[in-house]
């Protein structure tokens, strides 16, 4: 029996780098496969060379065999009569991926014109149905929305019903719940899974998300620095992982299965050394705990809320985007904050830092009240709270070095004199993990995980009392987040630090908090230890947040 994708030797490369390099790969009809590995492996490149949408610069050899015609060596046009129609792919991030200034109506009517020549009010009709069929409320209305009108659970949803208008036979999704809340990336899965089956469609799933994979995937391909390293079903992949790096990912894997807490374990961190020979070898290298993990320093304050409130104004009156919060951050505690977008989670710590102008209530950092601070009042005291902002690209300015960016915060708070500030900068370079000669160079220039070191060290020069992490770890591999997360348990022990930690992902906060507060519609629904919530929820809100969580599966994927 053909597959209905056959990828043979697929070699993708730009100058100075091979991205793919002999690639072998196969797809069934109806099967969904899972491509795997961290950023820079090569699983968008091979999606790209898919779809035919590689830059110039790029160099590709092999077949790409979809239902037994070779698209490497087919012309432009054949490729866009295709491209949408018979193989279409879901971006990762909506938001860029949709056109800002035409309606969602518009773009999916483009699709349905292009491919099936329908009338205009023909072609309006159909993507209502699309609208509906992805579970987008109101759909009759929604259609004449612009992208920004939309949450980006809604947008991803219009990303899906355009990839899905002219029924592919083959779906690819890169990343597609990355930036989600977890209730959202569970819809989101469940719906592609629907799809698949409804559509007789194939289903190719990049993700680095190990959780998604045991639930939603058939078989899985592990790639590594452009080469597949591992292919199974997914039960062997997960119950008997054969490669070395396989068996690094899934160990630095955080999920709600486990009950891993910082003061008791440090996560696992994937090493790899090279040989004489150019081959990767990979061990899973275990941190020890600090000699010292006492308990937290003081019960003592270093934040205090009181009955805080945030309104914004809207055509339709104002809206209570948080609505009487009150909680305290001791010195030395992490405390996590979790709930989904729109909640007011980002309002709330704009909030804190005065970024936004609370309506009512008291904001008490270390005794005073910064609620209602004139600017000039509050800007010797901002050095006490700073962020760690969740992009560690958008958040760097591209056109400055680390030295430059860094410095810059000290003379913004007339912190020493040039060589006092040179020192400084050298120790926190020194402190982050990053090499004194990172000095000079470019956010561009680094990883990820290096970028967001860089952020944390932006954070933590001025010597805060209180870092507000904001999504610090949900851009980043399992492998680096992993890093960074053993990083910031150490950097609050070494500073005498209190966080409060904001994310979507439960396993992650189970992991680094010391209380959890759940936030609803500007509410705290609940709060108390990660152990009692996460074992014995008592807000209905609580228990749809785990539930909707990816849990690791074994054995076979339940048959539809």
């Amino acid at each position: 029996m053909s597959h209905l994708l056959d990828i043979q030797n697929l070699t993708v490369s730009f100058p100075g780098h091979v991205a793919v390099s002999g690639l072998n790969l196969a797809i069934d009809q109806g099967e969904t496969l899972a491509l795997v590995g961290e950023s820079g492996c090569g699983k968008s490149a091979t999606a790209l060379a898919l779809m035919r949408l590689l830059p110039p610069s790029a160099r590709v050899s092999g077949q790409l065999v979809f239902d037994g015609q070779d698209l490497a060596t087919r012309s432009p046009s054949e490729i866009r009569a295709l491209r949408g129609s018979q193989i279409s792919m879901i971006f990762q991030e909506p938001m860029t991926s949709l056109n800002p200034v035409l309606s969602i109506g518009q773009q999916l009517v483009e699709v349905l014109h292009l491919h099936q020549r329908l009338s205009p009010a023909a072609a309006r009709s159909r993507a209502i149905e699309l609208l509906d069929l992805v579970k987008i409320p109101e759909p009759a209305q929604r259609v004449d929305d612009f992208p920004h009108n939309l949450s980006g659970g809604q947008r991803q949803r219009v990303m899906i019903a355009m990839a899905v208008a002219c029924r592919p036979r083959l779906l690819i999704a890169d990343e597609p719940t990355t930036a989600l809340d977890v209730t959202i990336q569970a819809q989101i899965l469940e719906l592609l899974d629907d799809l698949r089956r409804e559509f007789s469609m194939s289903l190719l799933l990049i993700t680095h998300d190990l959780g998604l994979v045991s639930q939603w995937a058939d078989r899985v391909a592990v790639m590594y620095a452009g080469k597949k390293v591992e292919e199974a079903s997914a039960s062997v992949i997960f119950d008997h992982p054969r490669h070395a790096y396989t068996r690094g990912l899934l160990g630095t894997s955080l999920h709600l299965a486990n009950d891993l807490h910082y003061r008791s374990a440090r996560l696992p961190e994937i090493r790899h050394e090279v040989d004489d020979q150019g081959e990767a070898h990979f061990h899973l290298s275990t941190p020890a705990l600090p000699k010292s993990q006492a308990a937290l320093e003081s019960i003592s304050p270093v934040l205090s809320l009181e009955a805080i409130r945030t309104h914004y104004q809207t055509p339709r009156g104002k809206l209570a985007a948080v609505d009487g919060v009150s909680f305290d951050i001791r010195r030395g505690e992490t405390v996590g904050l979790v709930g989904e977008s729109g909640c007011g989670k980002s309002t709330l710590s704009k909030t804190i830092l005065r970024l936004l102008e609370p309506t009512d209530g008291k904001i008490v950092l270390d005794g005073q009240d910064l609620a209602h601070l004139r600017e000039a009042e509050l800007r010797p005291l901002r050095h006490k709270v700073q962020m760690i902002f969740q992009d560690p690209f958008g958040s760097h300015n591209p056109r400055h070095s680390i030295e430059t960016i860094l410095d810059s915060v000290l003379i913004v708070h007339r912190q020493g004199d040039k060589a006092q500030r040179h020192q400084r900068i050298l120790e926190m370079l020194d402190h982050v993990g990053l090499p004194r000669t990172s000095l000079k160079r470019y956010a561009h220039e680094f990883s990820g995980g290096q970028r967001q070191r860089i952020g944390i060290a932006r954070a933590l020069i001025l010597k805060p009392s209180l870092v507000i992490c904001d999504e610090p770890v949900s851009a980043l591999d399992v492998s680096i987040q992993a890093q960074i997360l053993n990083l910031l348990v150490d950097l609050k022990r070494d500073f005498g630090l209190s966080y409060l930690f904001i994310s979507h992902d439960l396993s992650v906060v189970r992991y680094i908090a010391d209380r959890v507060l759940v936030m609803n519609q500007g509410r705290i629904v609940e709060h108390g230890d990660p152990e009692a919530i996460w074992t014995s929820p008592q807000h209905p809100y609580t228990r749809s947040l785990i539930a909707a969580a990816p849990v690791r599966k074994s054995g076979e994927r339940a048959a539809a």
